[in-house]
């Protein structure tokens, strides 16, 4: 992927959301919400402080992470859309 993020930004990839419920139901994809879930697959360098100090950042690429469901912006790379968002958006790593 050509694109990397700045600052306290990652570039994330939301993790399919599924299509059947448990009884095997087929959900359509008006009925369904995007998932708030997804893969880290690049990150920023870290937040400036005011002082000029970079912190680094919390999240990695390959982690596995929830986010706010509004969070981002999407992007079309490589035929695929991704989100871009501040590192505050993410609300947890999932272990």
């Amino acid at each position: 992927m050509n694109i990397h993020p700045t600052r306290d930004r990652v570039i994330v990839r939301r993790t399919e959301e599924e299509k059947t419920t448990a009884s095997g139901l087929i959900i359509p994809d008006s009925a369904s919400e995007k998932p708030s879930e997804g893969e880290v697959i690049a990150v920023g360098s870290g937040k400036v402080t005011d002082s000029g100090e970079i912190v680094a950042m919390e999240v990695k690429v390959g982690d596995q992470v929830l986010f706010s469901q509004f969070a981002g912006t999407e992007i079309k790379a490589d035929g695929e859309t991704l989100l871009v968002m501040n590192e505050s958006d993410i609300v947890a790593i999932i272990k």
